[in-house]
C-alpha cells in the first residue's frame, strides 16, 4: 500500500475507487487490527483528497447567464457569490 503522501497526486476517480476498496475491506471485518488502523488512516487521507477536489471543482462551476432574447450573455458563479 502506498504512503499517504502520494494521495495528493491521485485523481478524484482513483482516490474514490481506492477509498471504496478500503471501506469494503473494513466492512468485511476480517482484517487484522494493525492493518485496519493503517487502512483507516489511508481512508481518511483519501477522503480529504476527494473532498478537496470536489470543493475545487465546485468553485470552478459556473452558471451560464442568458440575455432577454435567450442567448448566452456571460457566466456567474453557480452559488451566486
Amino acid at each position: 500500500m502506498s504512503d499517504a503522501a502520494d494521495v495528493n497526486a491521485l485523481s478524484f476517480e482513483r482516490a474514490l475507487a481506492e477509498l471504496e476498496a478500503i471501506v469494503g475491506k473494513l466492512e468485511k471485518g476480517d482484517v487484522p487490527l494493525e492493518e485496519s488502523i493503517t487502512l483507516y488512516a489511508r481512508g481518511e487521507a483519501l477522503k480529504a483528497r476527494c473532498d478537496a477536489l470536489l470543493k475545487d471543482a465546485e468553485a470552478r462551476v459556473e452558471k451560464i447567464t442568458l440575455s432577454a432574447d435567450g442567448r448566452p450573455a456571460g457566466t456567474q458563479p453557480l452559488d451566486g457569490e
